[in-house]
């Protein structure tokens, strides 16, 4: 065991100077600091309205993270010509698939933290927020971490199984511009992905399993992940090879043959090449083709929302059978099944390990 120093003959400095204590305590986190988990996504309108969808996308594409034009050209296009028109549309879309709890990805949202807490129970207090829209998270930090008390230590996990500079990483710059204005702030580590996590790639099998049990196996299961600008991946992000891995995971978990899937990607907007082949026109051709049944699962969700709900689950399923297909099934996110809450769950653990706050015995636990 590391000894320690014997600090009985303290100078008279350290001994009697007030000002070299702060106010309260020490400096150093105590064995029983709290840890704090904040997981955060996307985020989600207040409601189904235009008012709110354009307040929504406003501060969703006015990112610089999201749109990496110069402000000058790219804020009065968005502001004078794309959301006026934009925001109706993508209101309407919200309107099909809002519940009577709100949001689905929000409501997903709050239910996967609340399952990922009863699974850590004591070992760590989680709280969710979301990148654009409500909760935020500077209000979500300030109910978390209270100013005035001891920061304690805090976990970052970006419900992002996959890391992009528009998702993870903006977010981590919210919380970092938060933390900044504090003058005592907590330890921090963060997770940027667990695209290669195992368990994951096992809990994702074995809810396309189970899928297929209920309803039935279609000709061919498509892997579609959200697309990104190709220039983003030509100028260094990872996202492409990291949604590759996922699927390679998934499909090993699987066993399926190369025959048998397909990866995609799904949402571009504008004339610029985004990551291909695209979802849609992958679901037009094997519809030409022939195809009669297909089965999209879309792994980069952690949870349901907009672009599954109501862009797969409703407009995919309208353009297949157009195209001559009888159907598509659409395979839910993991949403806050049990499988996803305990891969979560290990994974904080893992990171958490070391921690003063953070009990062993629990960190240990599978």
């Amino acid at each position: 065991m590391l000894s320690c120093p014997d600090h009985s003959g303290a100078s008279p400095l350290q001994s009697e100077d007030p000002l070299s204590r702060p106010p309260g305590g020490s400096t150093t986190p105590a064995a029983n600091a709290p840890v704090r988990v904040l997981l955060f996504n996307l985020g989600t309108p207040a409601a189904p309205t235009r008012a709110a969808v354009r307040r929504y996308l406003s501060e969703f594409l006015g990112d610089p993270r999201v749109v990496e034009l110069p402000r000058w050209l790219w804020l009065p296009l968005l502001n004078g010509v794309i959301l006026p028109f934009r925001a109706g549309r993508s209101a309407h879309a919200y309107q099909s698939i809002w519940t009577e709890r709100g949001s689905p990805l929000l409501v997903n949202s709050l239910d996967l933290a609340a399952a990922v807490q009863r699974e850590l129970g004591e070992a760590a207090t989680v709280a969710c927020a979301m990148r654009y829209g409500q909760p935020d998270i500077a209000s979500t930090l300030a109910s978390l971490v209270p100013e005035g008390s001891d920061p304690g230590q805090l976990l970052l996990l970006p419900l992002y199984p996959q890391y992009s500079s528009t998702t993870t990483a903006t977010g981590l710059d919210a919380v970092a511009a938060e933390l900044r204005r504090r003058r005592w702030q907590p330890e921090l580590r963060w997770i940027t992905s667990y695209a290669d996590e195992p368990t994951w790639h096992r809990a994702v099998a074995d809810s396309i399993c189970a899928h297929w049990q209920e309803h039935g196996r279609g000709e061919r299961l498509l892997f579609s992940f959200h697309g990104l600008p190709q220039a983003f991946v030509d100028a260094g992000d990872p996202y492409l090879d990291q949604c590759r891995r996922s699927a390679d995971g998934i499909v090993r978990e699987l066993g399926l043959e190369a025959s048998q899937w397909q990866l995609c990607f799904q949402s571009r907007v504008g004339k610029a090449p985004w990551l291909q082949p695209y979802t849609d026109d992958v679901i037009a051709r094997l519809a030409d083709e022939g195809v009669r049944r297909i089965d999209v699962v879309a792994p980069g969700f952690s949870v349901d929302c907009l672009e599954t709900l109501e862009e797969i689950a409703i407009r995919y399923d309208e353009l297949f059978r157009e195209h001559g297909g009888d159907g598509l099934s659409y395979i839910p996110a993991l949403n806050a099944q049990d499988s996803h809450a305990r891969t979560l769950a290990a994974l904080i653990r893992r990171h958490c390990a070391g921690w003063p706050g953070f009990s062993s015995d629990i960190a240990n636990q599978p």
